[in-house]
């Protein structure tokens, strides 16, 4: 027996992008400035939408007793769970502000921030839209979580 799924990452130009994708972008990149990123120099943004039209911010937080900083993505998750705990979460933006080469254009999210995100998308039964604006400075999206992350952990 073989299980095999593919990964469809989308490639968007900005000017063809809905003006709410365009409003979390600008919001995420915002917030990329404002992260705290001294170690890494690797500055990340994010902004979640959720279905009631509130949106949700969060950056990256190093500290210097690594592992003990956070993502932006997973800040900006639980920052939403914690303020709207029944709210759905539709769209989550991410920017990266770097001058770190990166092999493949974009950054998706790391494996802990899959996870969470996936965890949330089941719980929650409906898609979570992904869109990444690359160092590149060209826009990825996913339409849902399972697309970075085909098996994700569940009991």
């Amino acid at each position: 027996m073989k299980i095999s799924k593919q990964c469809e990452v989308l490639l968007h130009d900005e000017e063809n992008l809905a003006e709410n994708i365009i409003n979390l972008l600008n919001d995420a990149n915002e917030s990329a400035k404002k992260a705290y990123a001294p170690y890494s120099k690797f500055r990340v943004g994010a902004a979640l939408a959720l279905e009631t039209g509130e949106t949700v911010l969060g950056n990256n937080q190093e500290n210097a007793a690594y592992p003990s900083g956070l993502c932006a993505e997973r800040v900006a998750v639980f920052a939403a769970k914690a303020n709207f705990p029944d709210g759905v979460i539709s769209t989550l933006v991410i920017t990266v502000l770097t001058d770190i080469p990166v092999k493949q254009g974009f950054t998706p999210p790391c494996g802990s921030c899959l996870q969470v995100l996936w965890d949330i998308q089941n719980r929650q039964k409906t898609p979570i839209e992904i869109f990444i604006k690359g160092a590149d400075n060209q826009i990825y999206s996913v339409n849902n979580v399972n697309q970075f992350l085909p098996f994700g952990f569940e009991l």
